[in-house]
């Protein structure tokens, strides 16, 4: 099953990223030979189950939309629904495949439409996305003009829900490896490295922005998009437990604690650039999910409170060098 990234190996070493080659294959052999989930193997069974569709559109621009000259069979479709669904929870998206519609749970476009005007033009550029998900992303980055794009994410439902993607939209430039950033040597060859909705989930913010930093090349461009609370730059929230129901937060700085953190690793150019509270709109049930929602994670009384009592969530973005 390793060989699934045999075309990608073969790219790199064509390209700015074959040095990478020196780790990169024992490590996805390892992570192979290693804790595979449980369902692992019937989540890639049902993307073996998919229909071979002809991509006769792809439209990466406006959204994630493949279709046909010849629409899906009604049949098929139902069919199709089926194996993606197993595929559940889908969080980032929506995905349009062949006239489907991925309801996914977060409206990942909303977040794209904030950066987008903002960030440098990725014409011809080498992407990294650090956190990537399902990787909505990745493709609206490709849509963007990005020459290569790189995405890595160790939640392997995840890596299974790009392949489902993938699978439809058989685009070599895209790509996504199961793999954490600590699993990343210091590469220091790509264009843009973005960050969304990752910081606040590690240990060592510090480490964690160093490690991001050595991801660029010489003066490259680090987008970060990441939970904040009100204050000044001594404020970080520090939860005892809990965070809207999530297990693994650990810092939340203020928008001045956090541009302070970028300085002190050697960021320049600093900006922020968008400060936006998460909606209902934004953030919801669907049918692809089969769990709560961000109505679960706040207070029913008080919406600009977390159900712990917390600010509810408020997302910045900032836009760096190296």
């Amino acid at each position: 099953m390793t060989d699934i990234f045999n075309p990608f190996y073969a790219q790199i070493a064509q390209n700015r990223l074959s040095h990478w080659l020196e780790s990169l294959p024992k490590q996805l052999n390892d992570w192979h030979s290693g804790n595979l989930h449980g369902e692992y193997k019937q989540w890639m069974k049902n993307i073996e189950l998919l229909p071979q569709m002809k991509a006769d559109r792809v439209n990466l621009k406006d959204k994630v939309q493949v279709t046909s000259f010849e629409p899906m069979p009604q049949g098929l479709q139902k069919k199709t629904i089926h194996h993606l669904m197993q595929l559940k929870p889908w969080r980032k998206g929506p995905y349009h495949l062949h006239g489907i519609h991925v309801d996914t749970e977060w409206r990942s476009d909303f977040k794209w439409e904030r950066l987008a005007p903002h960030i440098s033009d990725l014409s011809d550029r080498y992407v990294l996305d650090v956190g990537c998900g399902s990787g909505y992303h990745l493709w609206r980055m490709r849509g963007a003009g990005a020459k290569f794009v790189v995405g890595i994410d160790p939640t392997q439902l995840f890596f299974a829900q790009f392949m489902a993607v993938q699978h439809f939209i058989q685009d070599p430039a895209v790509n996504l490896l199961p793999l954490g950033i600590d699993d990343l040597p210091p590469l220091r060859s790509f264009d843009t490295v973005f960050s969304m909705g990752v910081l606040y989930h590690r240990k060592s913010p510090m480490d964690f922005l160093q490690q991001l930093k050595a991801q660029l090349t010489k003066g490259g461009e680090l987008i970060l998009e990441t939970l904040i609370i009100d204050g000044d730059e001594n404020t970080v929230l520090v939860p005892e437990d809990r965070y809207a129901k999530m297990r693994n937060v650990w810092f939340i700085p203020s928008a001045k604690a956090l541009e302070g953190w970028l300085k002190k690793v050697g960021f320049t150019n600093i900006r922020l650039v968008n400060i936006d509270q998460t909606t209902l709109e934004e953030q919801r049930k669907t049918d692809w999910i089969d769990t709560e929602s961000l109505e679960d994670f706040l207070d029913p009384n008080d919406p600009n409170k977390t159900i712990e009592g917390y600010p509810a969530p408020l997302r910045a973005i900032f836009i760096a060098n190296a």
